[in-house]
């Protein structure tokens, strides 16, 4: 099989494995796939923990304002009593005025958390060093847990507002926000390998021959934003074993232009002659006057 080691500019992304026959075209959606899946996790990720502080999201009309603005406009949260959490709630204020506070016990937020870090690791870039592959299936673990989760927490479900519950139906809306920067849409990714761009029309074999045992680092970017960096020659992980390397070296090299440091003929020890001066009684002898 051939190892893709994938890449977005300078970060290691994942390791797909793959086969020499597959078109260009198939390679792209699934790496794509995988890649923005990967990011739809991240995203679950980071929004679960305010879950967990503040329980559910309030309507759009009622985010940002305050309490006595609520009560001056007559807004009312309908899903707040619908959505309770397992074992009741905890009142936690949510000062960005995002979540409606009423957050889960500690049991249940144990339970989110520790769901959080299962999925991260699941799909972490950790795996590149690993040298484990990333697939689509590991991503859709890493999803149903999340989604598991969140209904052992909320029995109920989640308002249809909530981002979290938005990201699980692919209804979110990233328009005007860093992560939509992140996304990249199947039909505009393209992936690029020794500055040359991996026509679509092609197979795979067509760039990196009929050796089912390669590996290459390909990086993935939207169309029209020309040829990613080169890749340096030497890695930042090498690089740093060299310069470890090399200090060590200058260690030695300075212990050794010690040990052959003479200043020690000087000594008195080192005086042939002492011995005899001092039977004839001639050290210690000072020439200027007592």
């Amino acid at each position: 099989m051939v190892l893709l080691h994938v890449k977005r500019g300078d970060e290691s992304q994942i390791l797909f494995s793959t086969t020499v026959d597959i078109s260009i075209e198939t390679l792209t959606q699934q790496v794509c796939a995988v890649y923005n899946g990967r990011l739809k996790v991240d995203r679950i990720c980071s929004e679960i923990p305010e879950l967990a502080d503040h329980g559910i999201s309030l309507p759009l009309n009622m985010q940002g304002l305050t309490d006595d603005q609520i009560m001056e406009l007559r807004l009312k949260d309908e899903w707040e009593d619908r959505c309770i959490p397992s074992g009741g709630a905890d009142f936690k204020k949510d000062e960005l005025g995002r979540r409606n506070g009423h957050a889960p016990n500690e049991k249940m937020k144990e339970v989110l958390r520790k769901t959080v870090e299962e999925a991260k690791a699941l799909i972490s870039n950790k795996q590149v060093q690993a040298n484990v592959c990333v697939t689509m299936d590991m991503v859709k673990e890493a999803l149903d847990q999340l989604r598991g989760a969140v209904m052992i927490v909320y029995p109920m479900g989640l308002p249809p507002h909530d981002p979290i519950r938005m990201e699980f139906e692919n209804q979110e809306d990233l328009t005007g926000t860093q992560a939509s920067l992140q996304v990249i849409p199947e039909e505009e990714a393209q992936l690029w390998w020794a500055s040359k761009e991996l026509q679509r029309g092609k197979k795979l074999q067509d760039y990196v021959g009929k050796n089912e045992k390669t590996k290459i680092i390909v990086k993935i970017q939207k169309r029209g934003q020309g040829a990613p960096a080169r890749e340096p020659p030497v890695s930042e992980e090498e690089q740093k074993k060299m310069m470890l390397h090399y200090y060590k070296r200058q260690e030695e090299l300075k212990k050794l232009e010690e040990g052959d440091d003479d200043s020690y003929l000087q000594s008195d020890w080192s005086d042939r002659q002492a011995l005899k001066r001092q039977f004839q009684g001639l050290t210690n002898i000072k020439w200027g006057p007592r």
